[in-house]
């Protein structure tokens, strides 16, 4: 047999591969949301974990509707942190949660703990940690304390003690945990001379007398009402929340408890140029979540390697801000069985001496990465048929590239177009990726119909994790612009690792 008949041979069978449906996906049973084979026994600090932005909105950070659903479609997509902005309602007696001093409408507090209880674990079993973002007095925290606790019952997680190390996911499958500041500590001399003075106005503007005896015994009351509701509030607080207070030299040190420090993007960006090396410390045991930039009024995201390859657990995105940095983030948790925890790379862990910090400068080439792009299909069955080109199919190519770490990222490269195909052939055209960091890399897929016009169209995308590709051909699904897989759009790749 000549090579040229050898090589119709290897396109052949794979296309029949692809047609029949039986051709194997692209990364390790990733798509069943049931093989986990990463070690989920280490601390919980040792995982990224996918986490949630404000995960109570449907759309813009400004006007948008807050409702349980976007929690719902969350964690049936793999999220294990929700984030809850908790505000007092208008009779200051019960607890709504919306994105405060905005004009979004605003969703009780019950249905966004009922929807979390109905949906926490039907995608994954692994541990689901909701952060508050509270706003509330301590009698409203109380209220909060018996919501949680009457929801979730024996599902939530409570340590009775401060942790100098948290348990593992393993440990914690089907836990419920509270992430928050803990309550401001009553303080009895202040808040004693504020009691009296709102019950001696209240007296003299009545008419009444009262003795100074009775001024104490109702302040006693009152003090203790509040200690009461603190410490029902304390007493959920899985993972006891900070904020960072004065320069980054002040940041929490391994002798104390387990915390979880929250930081801007910007904030993020501005610290690791000079402290990078101590926010790595900082996360081999205690907790560091990222959140988005106040101007991102339209929800968009930002890159999230900034935040991983800083050790960050909790890069909080939000899941309704479609667009290239949303889809990494769904294509990276697609690793490890979509359970939403990614054991992180040993280079961030270092070997349990917590004075060892990775250089990422120091690694050579790790692997090579050989990618091969044949041809598509399952638009005719899945566009309208004028929806790329009014008179003609479309004309596609496809784009690859790799995103990681800085030294593994690439400039996209593309195969050539092909004209008026609903069915592209390239016949496998061939690109070749240097990996120093294969833990961190994804491999990201971009199919577009060229537009002579205007911009191209979007035909499809996905972003594949480096460490979960499988080689040989694969039949590999695309998604759309929101991260939901088309039924019948894919790509026939080759992968091999040289």
């Amino acid at each position: 047999m000549s090579e040229k008949d050898d090589l119709a041979v290897q396109i052949c069978l794979p296309v029949l591969k692809l047609r029949s449906g039986i051709c194997d996906i692209p990364i390790r049973k990733g798509e069943n949301f049931t093989v986990v084979h990463h070690d989920m026994s280490a601390p919980l600090a040792h995982y990224f974990i996918f986490t949630g932005h404000n995960s109570y909105l449907t759309g813009n950070q400004f006007s948008s509707k807050s409702s349980d659903k976007p929690i719902v479609k969350a964690l049936k997509e793999g999220v294990r942190v929700i984030e809850l902005d908790l505000w007092p309602n208008s009779r200051k007696n019960d607890i709504k949660v919306c994105h405060g001093r905005t004009l979004t409408s605003p969703v009780k507090l019950i249905k966004c703990l009922k929807a979390i209880k109905n949906n926490a674990f039907v995608t994954s079993k692994y541990p689901v940690i909701i952060t508050f973002e509270d706003h509330l007095d301590a009698n409203l925290q109380a209220k909060v304390a018996m919501m949680v606790k009457q929801t979730f019952g024996d599902m939530l997680f409570c340590p009775e003690s401060d942790l100098n190390e948290f348990p593992s996911p393993e440990c914690l499958k089907g836990r419920v945990m509270i992430s928050t500041k803990p309550p401001k500590k009553y303080s009895k001399s202040g808040s004693v001379i504020k009691r009296h003075s709102i019950k001696e106005t209240s007296f003299a503007t009545n008419g009444l007398s009262s003795t100074h005896g009775s001024h104490h015994l109702d302040a006693d009351v009152l003090e203790a009402d509040d200690e009461k509701s603190t410490t029902e509030y304390k007493n959920i607080i899985a993972i006891c929340a900070s904020k960072l207070k004065g320069s980054m030299k002040n940041l929490p040190s391994h002798d104390h408890k387990v915390t979880r420090l929250s930081m801007s993007e910007e904030t993020l960006k501005l610290s690791i140029n000079s402290h990078g090396k101590e926010l790595i410390r900082l996360t081999q045991r205690s907790f560091l979540r990222v959140y988005p930039k106040g101007s991102r009024i339209t929800s968009s995201n930002y890159n999230p390697f900034t935040g991983w390859m800083h050790g960050a657990q909790m890069v909080a995105f939000n899941m309704q801000g479609y667009g290239k940095y949303l889809w990494i983030m769904q294509g990276m948790f697609r690793a490890n069985g979509c359970c939403g925890y990614l054991k992180k790379p040993a280079f961030l862990l270092g070997d349990g001496n917590y004075d060892e910090v990775f250089d990422p400068m120091a690694l050579p080439v790790k692997k090579t990465l050989k990618v091969n792009i044949y041809m598509g299909e399952g638009w005719r069955t899945d566009f309208h048929f004028r929806h790329f080109d009014f008179c003609s199919p479309p004309d596609f190519y496809t784009k690859v590239s790799i995103v990681g770490m800085p030294c593994d990222r690439t400039r996209a490269k593309k195969t050539h177009r092909i004209d008026d195909q609903w069915v592209p052939t390239w016949n496998g055209n061939e690109f070749k990726f240097q990996l120093r960091f294969p833990e961190l890399a994804l491999l990201r897929v971009v199919v577009r119909d060229h537009d002579p016009a205007g911009e191209d169209g979007f035909g499809g995308q996905t972003c594949l994790p480096i460490s979960e590709l499988k080689a040989g051909f694969r039949s590999v699904p695309l998604y759309d612009h929101r991260g939901d897989k088309y039924k019948n759009v894919r790509l026939l790749m080759g992968f091999e690792f040289i």
